[in-house]
């Protein structure tokens, strides 16, 4: 490949970063879509093996995630909602145990004075605005309701993501066809390896990690609760969901657990058993969950994941999130193939 055309081949993936960042703030209902559409393909196709027509098959996987997300905020906003409201009412009890007990131990410790810095008046705030909208539901509501845009923003974001989700869906086969049919023939073979090394790699980290972050939070709720813990819900779902990034939700989990078991018990009993719940979980994460659920066809480090949703935030924001892990993915399988090439390179040799 002469440089000519490796400059022009560089150009392309950096016009579409420069697009991306901005047009950003309106690609996340889409993206969210896509997402949604590439995790339900399989069960669409599976449902048209069984001689059902791709709309029919569509309509019904489209009605089962309408029905578990509808299914799961039923269930699980009325619970969070409970759980932080009981959480801010202990907030007194939580600051004078740091009062009088964390500081003294931290200045003991430290050999210096720990100041509070306002502490006392930032959780009055809290608990007063909490109180005064009236828990999850209304204080989004409240949120939204002070700006036309923001309202007339969140209804297109939560109208077009379903739209989206339905109709990239019932053409996702079509479209698969379109883009190979548009590529140059002599690299289709190698494009379709790519792609089909890609697809294994997303597919992993998407529905297997998806998978072990939903179990996650229930292993580290249902532990937690036992342990008796009044704010178990939200630890555990927290801790759960964030695992997606290596150590980081085992590290909010464990600090606020433990903190939270300090502060309700005051024992170093209920300590050792929020830990043992952590340790339980990623025993199970790690022998279990993710052999079982994600494999190891992934394969990005730890510092890599790190990194590129710390880069995905800081360039697009949520959106960036969003995509940071996928495309890292499909970036290490071109990353894999640009590495064969150089090895079997005369330049190398």
């Amino acid at each position: 490949m002469s440089p000519a055309q490796l400059c022009s081949w560089l150009l392309i993936p950096a016009a579409l970063a420069g697009l991306l960042y901005l047009l950003a703030p309106i690609l996340t209902p889409f993206v969210v879509g896509a997402l949604l559409a590439y995790l339900a393909d399989p069960l669409a196709d599976r449902l048209e093996s069984w001689k059902l027509g791709r709309t029919v098959a569509v309509t019904i996987v489209f009605a089962l995630l309408i029905l578990i997300v509808t299914l799961v905020l039923l269930i699980l906003v009325p619970a969070l909602e409970r759980q932080v409201s009981r959480f801010l009412a202990d907030l007194p009890r939580y600051l004078g145990w740091i009062r009088d007990s964390l500081v003294p131990w931290l200045e003991s410790w430290l050999g210096v004075d720990v100041a509070e810095y306002g502490i006392s008046d930032v959780i009055e705030l809290v608990r007063r605005d909490w109180g005064r909208t009236g828990g999850i539901a209304a204080a989004v509501a409240g949120s939204i309701t002070r700006s036309g845009a923001a309202i007339l923003g969140w209804l297109m974001n939560a109208l077009l993501v379903p739209v989206v989700t339905f109709y990239l869906l019932r053409d996702w086969d079509r479209l698969v066809v379109g883009i190979a049919d548009l590529l140059p023939r002599r690299i289709l073979p190698t494009a379709a390896r790519l792609a089909r090394e890609s697809d294994e790699v997303l597919g992993a980290f998407l529905r297997g990690q998806l998978s072990v972050m939903v179990v996650l939070g229930i292993i580290y709720s249902v532990g937690l609760g036992l342990v008796g813990l009044n704010t178990a819900m939200v630890i555990g779902m927290v801790a759960g969901l964030i695992s997606f990034i290596p150590y980081l939700g085992t590290f909010v989990g464990v600090v606020f657990g433990v903190l939270a078991a300090l502060v309700q018990f005051h024992d170093l009993w209920h300590v050792g058993l929020v830990l043992a719940v952590f340790v339980i979980g990623q025993m199970l994460e790690g022998m279990i969950l993710t052999p079982l659920l994600v494999g190891d066809r992934i394969g990005l480090h730890p510092v890599t994941v790190i990194f590129a949703v710390m880069v995905g935030g800081h360039l697009f924001g949520f959106l960036g999130i969003l995509l940071a892990l996928p495309l890292a993915s499909v970036l290490m399988v071109l990353v894999r193939h640009a590495h064969e090439l150089y090895k079997a390179s005369a330049w190398y040799a």
